[in-house]
């Protein structure tokens, strides 16, 4: 069989319980805070430079611009946890925040009637961002909170007008994890930020119910429970549905490797969410035309991949899949490897695409193929965008490193001020909502596919990537496919 090793594993809204169950996590949302977490605070202010800005007792920024100041709530915890040292911008340069490049202006509507409102003053907008920073798995989702400030950093810097006058803040919360945690950020969002922007949250739920009752608008990198999903006012710059199956992967296998599509295995991690897709994907596929003769489950706890690499061989099996995330795709790799088992196909998703996965797997994971949904950073210099979204991660946070999520994130924030700046004197809540829910195939400039947001459907174009040489390179076309979607229940 040949080493072309194209793999399929999850829709984004499992990937956030995936990592966790990648990192032996068992615990249920409630029981964070009592195995040694800490509550929710009421956030962080920073300005575009990522320091704290001085707050009034309402929790409103008092100036922009200031030397750092206070916090409201009390909670630096929500704030900028990591590091400020290594490597600069990709031009061997070390600007700050403010000397970042520059890119398109924001189209603004007419300004007249603009009131103030929830988070809004004369001189600012404040938005909120709320990701798991802090919790089992430290620093989970700390790249969509980075990918925001980076965000509001290069908008104010690039648009000094600021949306009819106004400049951006960020207030940054802590979801660390946890159901209840979420709860009260979105409590305290409420009352003094005017939109949650990019957020990322493997509980996301808790919050879901106060968010909609209060009209909060909520822009997030993707939602992953189905209670956020739900929520009226909450939108994933990522459009992914559980049930909902983009069909390219199951065509790709059925056009060049028709042998293994009638012999397909999809393995998973037993756990929440990576269970349920896991099954739910190998439905869809088959519905397409595939067949899987093995559907098979894997403890967290397992670290043995032998005998299901054994079923795999025993079976002939020319397609696997596996729902997981990165030290579970590595573990199959290695013991593929092993065995000297080469199915024709090994398919991955985007949450393979981080240096880790080729550090750790090494010559093991050499031919596996990734689909993706958006733009691979070796192709940024043919997408501005990309670039942008990869000069200001680093002005902002040198030495940080950009990922699936934090692509999302800043297409969320794209999202935000484009429209709001739109809207113009017409700006509030329920407004803005109402802009996003007319919201389709949004690609935030070319930064990514296009993205059913306002609808609220998975997207239906992915391309391919292949690890090559200890490199990502492209599989075929660089343009995305988009067969459309399967429906399974």
């Amino acid at each position: 069989m040949s080493r072309s090793r194209t793999r399929v594993a999850t829709a984004s809204v499992a990937l956030a319980m995936l990592l966790l169950s990648a990192c032996g996590s068992q615990l249920a949302p409630g029981d964070v805070v009592a195995a040694g977490g800490t509550t929710g605070g009421g956030g962080v202010v920073v300005g575009a430079d990522g320091q704290p800005v001085v707050t009034g007792d309402d929790g409103m920024p008092v100036t922009t611009g200031t030397d750092p100041g206070t916090t409201s709530g009390g909670d630096t915890s929500g704030g900028d946890t990591g590091s400020d040292s290594g490597p600069g911008p990709q031009d061997g340069s070390d600007p700050g925040p403010e000397e970042g490049p520059d890119g398109p202006p924001v189209k603004a509507g007419s300004c007249d009637g603009f009131k103030n409102g929830p988070g809004i003053t004369d001189t600012t907008i404040t938005i909120g961002n709320s990701s798991d920073i802090s919790g089992p798995v430290p620093g989970l989702f700390e790249s969509a909170q980075d990918a925001t400030k980076a965000f509001v950093a290069y908008f104010n810097k690039s648009n000094p007008d600021g949306i009819c006058g106004r400049t951006l803040v960020l207030k940054n919360y802590d979801s660390r994890t946890d159901d209840p945690t979420d709860q009260r950020n979105h409590v305290d969002a409420c009352e003094n930020v005017f939109a949650m922007v990019g957020s990322m949250s493997a509980f996301d739920s808790g919050g879901a119910a106060v968010t909609e009752e209060c009209g909060l608008p909520d822009l997030r990198s993707a939602g992953v429970t189905g209670a956020r999903q739900k929520c009226a006012t909450c939108f994933g710059a990522q459009s992914t549905i559980a049930g909902e199956v983009n069909n390219v992967v199951a065509d790709h296998v059925l056009k060049n490797f028709p042998d293994a599509a009638q012999n397909a295995a999809s393995l998973y991690i037993n756990a929440g969410a990576a269970a349920e897709n896991g099954q739910l994907q190998p439905k869809a596929m088959t519905k397409r035309g595939m067949r899987f003769t093995v559907v098979r489950g894997i403890e967290v706890s397992e670290f043995n991949y032998a005998p299901y690499v054994q079923q795999l061989k025993d079976e002939g099996v020319g397609y696997v899949q596996i729902t997981g995330a990165i030290p579970q795709f590595v573990r199959l790799a290695q013991a593929m490897t092993q065995q000297g088992y080469d199915p024709d196909v090994f398919m991955i998703d985007p949450t393979a695409y981080e240096p880790d996965f080729i550090s750790q797997g090494g010559k093991d994971v050499e031919g596996v193929t990734i689909y993706m949904n958006f733009v691979p950073f070796e192709e940024a210099s043919s997408s501005p965008e990309t670039k942008l979204y990869l000069d200001w991660l680093q002005a902002t946070k040198p030495g940080a490193t950009p990922d699936f999520f934090g692509v999302f994130s800043w297409s969320a924030a794209r999202l935000f001020v484009e429209t709001a700046a739109k809207l113009g004197g017409d700006l509030n809540r329920a407004s803005l909502v109402d802009a996003i829910r007319k919201t389709d195939n949004w690609t935030a400039n070319g930064l990514h596919a296009p993205q059913r947001v306002g609808p609220k459907h998975t997207g239906e174009c992915f391309r391919l990537i292949q690890v090559k040489g200890g490199k990502f390179v492209p599989l075929g076309s660089t343009k995305y496919t988009c067969n459309g979607i399967t429906t399974v229940s």
